[in-house]
């Protein structure tokens, strides 16, 4: 039986694939043109698959092309000879695999040139394949290289430049018999970031090549392969909540799979509903998988990531997509963020929204005990039936702040223009651990608002925090809360409002809007800090 893979490339035969059909059409018709094509993506985003999966739909349609696929990452620390040697035997073993995977003798001829071949530099690099086409004839036919190259950034820095002009310089050159006949570049960064001393790319002949996010369709044909192998189903909601959680981005969604129908020990028999879901989510929102290491690692590389990130989380305004700056460039590159319909910064997906805003709360923030008043039983906001009594949490919430007062500010390693909806995180979440649930994140409509979402005996809970703006702002953001509750069926929302105004105006009040009731708090987080007088 197939599985869903997340460890390195996936293939039909051992896991559920996603055809990408229009991609790969897409990507032999360049091929055939003759096209030098470029893909750049975070890693674990399937680029490696695709083109495998391209390179033999592209074979097994027509011979005429002859593949060779190299993989740059073992030329990481390597020096430019020790490169250019490598890659010499590399060549050559990939060439003698195309032939035995045909079942085809290798041409005395050819065995000998490539026995006896070296390359040295991007100029004998040239030549070698030169001489290779002249070897691949078929009859009148010529075969056409096709030279695809995996993790390309791993290339040394002394051989980029003079390996990417060599390939501009046969890519220009007028002859009919140009070799490699297509090139395919992959890896996580651009070309143009790979250009280190800032100078003009040698390579300025490439078509840029676009993989994009598992779409919902996409994802509902992945699960759709499963339900017709072993019989289990997945509730609609729980495709579009998973490709609404995940964004679509590859690994994800099949961890999420793999989790459903492999670690939960949930009968076949059984359809995957959504509480199947919120177990799922709950675990992949605390594991430490190899696509979360990645995030980790990389969003802590700079500590002006944080503020960055939080703010374009916290703002309508955002941050725009200016791909000019190091910082938005290097987090794009990583797929934390992307560029919306608006042309601002998005964090990609909801759960890594809630893993970053995760990694920058404090482990301790030193005023975990003052949440609650003393002697409180938390259970005290749970009815009888067990639901949760959201009014009187969040109430407690607003009055915490008060009575923490200017201590909030002295919460460590927090920007102060964020504290609120940290330290709202931080409170939800530990109510929620307490009565052994889980709380997620949404990002409905884009900037501006983080909606924490949590789901208890089968209810959903959805708190949207923003931080003051303006009072048109404010009562937008109702009207935007009730359109979100519309859609989810649900109909009690609560609306916190952060106020960093020098004159806050706090609020609490209760309104009817379109048929659903909003809750909603404007809670000052500026308070004064207390004279030196009455700290004595």
């Amino acid at each position: 039986m197939r599985r869903f893979g997340t460890q390195g490339p996936v293939n039909p035969e051992q896991h559920y694939v996603v055809p990408r059909t229009k991609e790969l059409t897409e990507f032999i018709k360049r091929v055939k043109e003759g096209r030098y094509i470029v893909i750049f993506a975070p890693r674990q985003t399937g680029k490696t698959t695709f083109f495998q999966r391209a390179v033999a739909a592209l074979t097994a349609e027509d011979l005429t092309y002859f593949p060779i696929q190299l993989n740059f990452e073992i030329y990481v620390d390597c020096s430019r000879s020790e490169f250019y040697e490598s890659l010499t035997k590399q060549i050559r073993k990939e060439i003698e695999r195309v032939f035995q995977r045909r079942g085809e003798a290798l041409d005395a001829a050819l065995k000998h040139f490539l026995d006896n071949a070296q390359i040295t530099n991007h100029l004998s690099m040239m030549e070698f394949f030169e001489q290779v086409q002249h070897f691949l004839k078929d009859g009148e036919n010529w075969q056409k290289v096709v030279l695809i190259i995996d993790e390309f950034e791993g290339i040394p820095t002394s051989a980029l430049k003079g390996f990417l002009h060599a390939f501009r310089h046969t890519y220009v050159t007028d002859t009919t018999l140009q070799c490699p006949h297509s090139l395919g570049i992959v890896g996580v960064k651009s070309i143009a970031q790979l250009d280190y001393d800032r100078s003009v790319s040698p390579f300025n002949i490439h078509d840029d090549f676009a993989l994009p996010n598992f779409t919902l369709a996409q994802v509902q044909e992945l699960f759709g392969q499963y339900t017709a192998e072993v019989g289990q189903a997945f509730a609609p909601q729980v495709i579009e909540s998973i490709h609404k959680q995940t964004g679509g981005q590859p690994f994800l969604v099949n961890r999420f799979a793999q989790i459903l129908t492999e670690e939960l020990d949930i009968p076949k028999t059984e359809t995957l509903t959504i509480t199947h879901f919120s177990e799922a989510h709950g675990q992949l929102l605390e594991e430490r998988n190899t696509n979360i290491e990645h995030l980790l690692t990389n969003i802590r590389k700079d500590r002006r990531f944080e503020t960055i990130l939080m703010r374009i989380v916290s703002y309508e305004n955002s941050v725009p997509f200016n791909p000019d700056n190091d910082i938005i460039n290097e987090l794009a590159t990583y797929g934390v963020i992307t560029k919306g319909t608006d042309r601002k910064c998005e964090i990609v997906n909801p759960i890594y929204l809630y893993r970053i805003v995760q990694a920058f709360k404090p482990l301790v923030n030193g005023l975990e005990r003052d949440y609650f008043p003393e002697n409180t039983d938390r259970f005290q906001y749970l009815t009888d039936i067990g639901q949760i009594q959201m009014e009187p949490l969040l109430d407690n919430f607003r009055d915490f702040i008060a009575r923490a007062g200017y201590r909030i500010l002295q919460v460590p390693e927090t920007p102060q223009e964020f504290i609120g909806q940290h330290l709202l995180f931080a409170y939800l979440d530990q109510f929620v651990v307490s009565v052994n649930e889980a709380m997620y994140m949404e990002v409905p409509t884009g900037r501006g608002r983080m909606d924490l979402i949590i789901l208890h005996n089968q209810r959903k809970y959805v708190v949207e925090t923003k931080i003051w703006r303006s009072e048109r702002g404010y009562a937008e953001g109702k009207q935007q809360l009730a359109a979100y509750l519309s859609t989810e069926g649900v109909t009690d929302g609560y609306y916190v409002v952060f106020d960093h105004r020098e004159a806050p105006e706090p609020r609490t009040e209760t309104e009817a809007i379109d048929g659903l009731t909003i809750r909603s708090y404007v809670i000052p987080v500026v308070p004064e800090r207390p004279s030196v007088g009455a700290q004595r």
